[in-house]
């Protein structure tokens, strides 16, 4: 039976188990909670107490905690991507696909109106039967979606593609400029590899948004509509889009330490560089990227976990470069708050890998932007950024994809600009201008508003099938 729009729904949320996901995941619930809608939410049991005090409204948000089964290869209590290396993951993907009969009694308990999900892509065998609508949220961006992941490309298992198969983009993509480039190929190669038992990245990810009821995707019409319109097309399925999703910035105040430091400089004139919670890089690419920073001349602070092979960010800073940086380069191997540290108004500029979340902090900050991504959809969201919306600066790679200290300080400056050929102020103004729409009153509210009465035309077998735009 069709609900009205104006009863409430009763929501299941299961991401795949990496921070990256359970966050936005958890945005969106807050969003729906705070219109009084129920969710439950299934997460690993260490991820229950690491989240539990972002959950804003407990009265409807209840978490229901995960066995995280054992799988060999992985190392012991391993729940959540950011415990391993990222070439591990494959073998987490087992671990989520162990957890699908604690999944189903729960859903069998809970009686869910819709179940969300990415990655376990047997969650529709699941409503078939219990009795639920599934949406298959994607908390990327719509150009790794649409460039790497639609029905049109094709990946045998018996023939390995080709560099140049993997970059081709597929017919009728809509985007002449967020393509990859012949030396990224590797960054897509992931796809065609085991991802789970049986089943590769492409057919796991493919396979969830072919047998959806609905696609839904953290992004908004303004930025990638032609690219949500053709992911649409490809899969025909209703497409709903919840715009950015992001969290209202956090009550507690910056830390002390970083607030006195930063305190220190002139405005604008900090450089702030984080890759997330994940990536780790080779040392030779570590060393190249702090003695890049020490090219500026201009303060820093980089938060970066430690390099392959280091025991410690201390131990694999260049000779003499912790000495050469005193008082105004800081190298810290721990988490740090970034969104706050963004809005400092000492902070001029964001050196990120491009993760989608980064990307949308990014945009809302004051800060110029510069981008050294590394994994496919990071390198897309980059063109995206750098490219089409020429609002960032990307840092020139080599054929093998290493980048060099002369090349990122280049790319800084440019940002900043600090050589006069008026790079800077064009990303400035162009950035200035999608934050100000992003910022406009309603905008984000508009969206969530919209995207619960799709669900609910959904519920009632009324699929809005071409989605919506905002006013």
């Amino acid at each position: 039976m069709a609900k009205k729009n104006g009863s409430k729904l009763h929501i299941t949320m299961f991401p795949w188990f990496a921070f990256g996901h359970i966050t936005p995941f958890l945005h969106l619930s807050n969003e729906l909670a705070q219109r009084g809608h129920r969710v439950s939410f299934l997460l690993p049991k260490k991820a229950h107490l690491q989240w539990q005090n972002t959950n804003l409204h407990p009265n409807l948000i209840t978490f229901h905690t995960l066995t995280v089964p054992h799988v060999d290869g992985l190392p012991p209590g391993t729940e959540t991507a950011s415990d391993i290396p990222i070439f591990l993951t494959g073998l987490l993907a087992i671990a989520l696909d162990l957890t699908r009969d604690q999944v189903e009694a729960y859903l069998r308990d809970l009686k869910p109106d819709f179940v969300f999900y990415d990655f376990a892509y047997w969650i529709p065998e699941l409503a078939s039967q219990i009795g639920f609508k599934t949406v298959c949220y994607n908390v990327v961006s719509a150009a790794s979606l649409a460039i790497a992941l639609v029905p049109a490309r094709k990946f045998p298992k018996d023939k390995p593609p080709t560099d140049a198969e993997l970059v081709e983009p597929p017919p009728g993509y809509p985007s002449s400029t967020v393509v990859l480039r012949p030396h990224e190929a590797r960054s897509l190669s992931f796809m065609v590899l085991e991802f789970g038992t049986g089943t590769t990245f492409y057919e796991r990810v493919t396979t969830s948004m072919k047998q959806c009821d609905a696609i839904s995707i953290r992004t908004c019409q303004e930025i990638e509509g032609p690219l949500c319109d053709y992911i649409e097309s490809q899969y025909d399925k209703p497409m709903f889009l919840t715009g950015p999703v992001l969290a209202e910035p956090p009550e507690t105040p910056l830390e002390d330490r970083w607030a006195k430091w930063l305190d220190g400089f002139e405005l604008g004139s900090v450089l702030f560089c984080a890759f997330g919670s994940q990536w780790i890089l080779e040392k030779d690419q570590f060393q190249e990227l702090v003695l890049g920073f020490e090219l500026t001349g201009l303060p820093f602070l980089i938060a970066l976990k430690p390099p392959s092979g280091a025991v410690s960010i201390e131990a694999a800073l260049p000779e003499g470069f912790k000495e050469r940086v005193e008082g105004r380069g800081i190298v810290h191997g721990g988490w740090v708050q970034q969104q706050l540290i963004l809005n400092h108004k000492s902070v001029g500029c964001f050196v990120t890998h491009c993760g989608f979340g980064s990307m949308w902090e990014a945009l809302m900050s004051e800060s110029q932007i510069v981008l050294v991504p590394h994994l496919g959809d990071q390198i897309l969201n980059t063109r995206l950024m750098a490219d089409e919306l020429k609002v960032a600066v990307e840092v020139e790679r080599d054929e093998n994809g290493g980048f060099s200290k002369e090349g990122l300080c280049q790319a800084i400056k440019l940002a900043m600009d600090k050589n006069g050929d008026q790079v800077g102020a064009l990303v400035k103004n162009n950035h200035a201008k999608w934050k100000e729409t992003l910022v406009r009153p309603g905008f984000m509210s508009d969206y969530i508003d919209k995207f619960i009465l799709n669900l609910h035309d959904l519920y009632g077998k009324q699929s809005n099938k071409h989605g919506w735009q905002p006013n």
